[in-house]
């Protein structure tokens, strides 16, 4: 089958690298994909908040199925807009309804379907402009921090965590007045979960589900967990404080639910749901829903699923995912992610990179070896040296462990690899061990370099207290 990936970032690089080893598959396109997707997918230029110009490439490209990295298209009802169309009806699509995309577009829409389905969350106040006094009253029956959160999407940086209750009043009047814009005419006051967070990803038909290998990112730019939030410094998979008794709790207090809940309140929903967790002294709680996958999570899960994605990802898109069967390497990922100077907040474009020959055209590097290609169609790792051709060797296993760059934020200027957003490269490793798999993370980090370039250097040491 030909299959379209809508997006442009590492997320959606690590689905375009895992999908091209299928052995389900045609032709892969990236729309706009970057400089890494186009060494095993064609990349399509065009705007993804621009319908039209999908439907176009959809066509063009006698696509069957549509992966929907971002959540943007999704809120704003890219699937309702595919339903309604006749030509694009019948294509295979992973991604929500706009309905269904609520549960991260509306952190309101998404408290209230917890609330109805009895799903663990933080106690919360949805408050507008004409309620805020009753938002003062609320704060006041917390405790310091003070959590508080635009209602709609806010690119990521319309969550305050506050010490102070006057500077919490203040900030609620500020988001209120319209600092995230329309997004934050409602805030979502929220009692300050403490614990530590992890992520679990779960694909679903809207009936049955499957449970995804689990992650664990860092969101401050500084070592420490210190410093400006971002989008993702770094990610490890499995998460080891998330054993088999917390798995447990977590599939059968909010999965279960959540499945049931969507079911119930007849919301249509096909593919894949990202459930930020707190684990609260061995209890888990929803912090939020997100209607896709993360980033970076991304790009350590989907080099620990040994299955065939996309043959799960057709099952999802005809109803029935419950014939299928998820095998999940035992090998550990981590995943640090090299960003431009400056970032989060300004930083310049267009540095040219520096990549090792190392580096193939397959971006694939590490001093284990592959197995050679055989029969798996697992598209656990590619290596361009075990056949000579990245599409054929697409099934290759690994022994050891190995190491995978994906493009993030990066371009081509005259010829050269240069940089283009805040979050530039990624490079994931897997090995025994998450001891080992952040080793060679670091070392191969070290063989990239361009003007300006940062990556935390403790990705991982936090969690090591639980092996």
């Amino acid at each position: 089958m030909n299959v379209l990936i809508l997006g442009s970032g590492g997320r959606e690089s690590a689905l375009a690298w895992k999908i091209a080893g299928s052995k389900k598959l045609g032709k892969l396109f990236c729309m706009p994909g970057n400089p890494g997707t186009s060494s095993f997918a064609v990349n399509v230029d065009g705007n993804i908040k621009d319908f039209d110009a999908i439907r176009k490439a959809v066509i063009d490209n006698d696509i069957d199925m549509v992966v929907v990295g971002p959540e943007e298209p999704l809120v704003n009802g890219l699937r309702d807009y595919f339903a309604a169309d006749m030509e694009l009806s019948s294509v295979m699509f992973i991604g929500p309804s706009a309905s269904g995309a609520e549960l991260e577009g509306s952190k309101d829409f998404a408290k209230d379907f917890m609330t109805a389905h009895g799903i663990p969350t933080a106690a919360h106040f949805t408050c507008t402009a004409s309620t805020m006094e009753e938002g003062f009253s609320f704060l006041s029956t917390l405790k310091p921090p003070y959590v508080l959160k635009a209602d709609g999407l806010a690119a990521g940086k319309g969550v305050l965590i506050v010490d102070d209750i006057a500077q919490a009043r203040k900030s609620l009047e500020e988001m209120l007045g319209g600092k995230f814009g329309e997004a934050s005419s409602k805030v979502v006051i929220e009692e300050y979960l403490s614990g530590i967070e992890l992520s679990v990803f779960v694909l679903t038909d809207g009936k049955s589900y499957m449970i995804l290998p689990e992650a664990k990112d860092y969101k401050r730019i500084g070592e420490g967990d210190t410093g400006l939030n971002t989008g993702g410094m770094g990610a490890v998979s499995p998460v080891p404080f998330a054993d088999g008794a917390f798995m447990k709790k977590v599939e059968d207090r909010i999965i279960r639910p959540t499945i049931a809940g969507l079911e119930k309140d007849g919301i249509e929903y096909t593919g894949f749901i990202f459930i930020g967790l707190m684990n609260c002294s061995g209890e888990p709680y929803v912090i939020e829903y997100n209607v896709r996958m993360g980033d970076p999570e991304t790009e350590a899960v989907m080099t620990r699923i040994d299955s065939d994605l996309l043959s799960h990802l057709e099952a999802a898109a005809c109803g029935r995912l419950s014939s299928e069967k998820i095998s999940i390497s035992s090998l550990s990922a981590v995943t640090v992610v090299a960003v431009s100077g400056g970032y989060p907040g300004p930083y310049r474009k267009g540095i040219g990179i520096s990549l090792p020959e190392c580096f193939d055209a397959v971006h694939v590097h590490g001093e284990d070896r592959a197995v050679e290609s055989g029969s798996c169609g697992t598209g656990s790792v590619c290596r361009k040296e075990t056949t000579g051709n990245p599409r054929a060797c697409g099934n290759a296993g690994l022994v050891g462990g190995n190491t995978v760059l994906f493009h993030s934020g990066t371009a081509m200027e005259n010829g050269r690899l240069v940089t283009s957003g805040g979050r530039v490269l990624a490079v994931t490793s897997l090995s025994r061990d998450l001891k080992s798999a952040a080793a060679r993370a670091y070392e191969n980090m070290s063989l990239i370099s361009f003007d300006g370039m940062y990556y935390r250097h403790d990705i991982a040491e936090d969690v090591m207290k639980y092996l």
